[in-house]
C-alpha cells in the first residue's frame, strides 16, 4: 500500500512538471544503484535505462572527487541536467535554447517538498496496513506436563534451540567461476571495478541471502590475485557470454590479457 502510494504521488509530480515546462522532454528519479523509482508518463523507460546507464560512470568520478549536486552534459539536441534530490537523482532532458531557469524552479522546489512529505506521512501508511495489525488478546493454551520425563524433554529440547541460536553463523564457501578475460571500453571506465553478468551476480546474492556483494577476488593459474569491485556488466550483448570486464590496471597487475581465463570468487564479510 505504502509503495503504491509513494508511487502513484512521484508520477504525477514529475506529470505536472513536465506539463508546467513543455521544455522538458524527459524527467525521471533513479537511486545511487540505478534503479528507476519514477518518471513522466512521456518518458520511454528503455531510454531512461540507457540514460542510467550511461551517467554511471560519471556520477562514479564525481563521487570520487567529493560528490556533486549539479551536473549538465551539453549535446547538439540538448541539455541533459542531473541534479541530487534527496537521497535520488532527477534527470531532466531538455533542448538547446530551454529556459533552465524556469526549469529549476519546479524541479529544485515542487519536488523536495513532495518528497519531504512522503518521508513524513509514510510511517502512517505503514501503520494503517492492514499486514500490521495484531490481535491484542492472543489466545494462549496451557501447558500440560504429565509427569518429571516430559519436563526433563521439554528443559532439554530448549537446551538444544538455545545452543543453536548462540552459535555462529555458517557460510558457505565462496562459489568460485570461470570467465574469460574481456577489456573494459568508455573514456569514464573505473581503473579497480571488474564487471560480470547479471546471471552470476544473482546466483551470489541467492547463495549468501543477507549479504550485500560489492567486491570479488579474480585469481589467475599462475597464482596470481587480486580484490577489486564488482559490478553487472553495461553491455547486454556480453551477457551469458562467460566473459569478466577487467581493467587495463588489474591485467598488469594479474599479468593476464584479453582472452585469458582467470577465477573469480565473491568477497563475503
Amino acid at each position: 500500500m505504502e509503495s503504491d502510494v509513494y508511487s502513484f504521488v512521484l508520477k504525477n509530480t514529475l506529470t505536472e512538471i513536465a506539463n508546467a515546462c513543455p521544455d522538458i522532454q524527459d524527467i525521471f528519479l533513479f537511486k545511487e544503484d540505478g534503479h528507476i523509482i519514477s518518471r513522466d508518463e512521456a518518458t520511454q523507460e528503455e531510454a531512461a535505462m540507457h540514460a542510467v546507464d550511461a551517467l554511471d560512470e560519471v556520477l562514479e568520478k564525481a563521487k570520487a572527487l567529493g560528490g556533486t549536486q549539479n551536473i549538465s552534459l551539453e549535446g547538439a539536441k540538448g541539455t541533459l541536467n542531473v541534479s541530487l534530490v534527496n537521497d535520488f537523482y532527477l534527470v531532466t532532458v531538455v533542448p538547446e535554447k530551454a529556459d533552465l531557469k524556469y526549469v529549476n524552479i519546479f524541479t529544485s522546489v515542487l519536488l523536495p517538498t513532495v518528497l519531504n512529505l512522503l518521508d513524513k506521512i509514510a510511517p502512517a501508511l505503514n501503520q494503517n496496513s492492514p499486514s500490521e495489525i495484531v490481535n491484542e488478546e492472543p489466545t494462549t493454551r496451557p501447558v500440560i506436563k504429565p509427569d518429571e520425563e516430559q519436563a526433563e524433554e521439554t528443559a532439554e529440547n530448549q537446551t538444544n534451540q538455545d545452543a543453536a541460536q548462540n552459535s555462529p553463523e555458517i557460510l558457505p564457501e565462496p562459489q568460485v567461476n570461470q570467465f574469460i578475460v574481456e577489456n573494459v571500453g568508455g573514456l569514464f571506465a573505473s581503473s579497480d571495478t571488474v564487471r560480470v553478468d547479471c546471471d552470476t551476480l544473482s546466483q551470489w546474492t541467492e547463495l549468501y541471502e543477507d549479504k550485500k556483494i560489492e567486491e570479488a577476488m579474480i585469481e589467475t593459474f599462475g597464482g596470481k590475485s587480486v580484490r577489486c569491485k564488482l559490478k553487472p556488466l553495461k553491455n547486454s550483448k556480453l551477457e551469458g557470454k562467460g566473459v569478466i570486464q577487467i581493467p587495463e590496471k588489474i591485467q598488469q597487475m594479474l599479468n593476464v590479457g584479453k582472452g585469458e581465463l582467470v577465477r573469480v570468487k565473491p568477497v563475503i564479510e
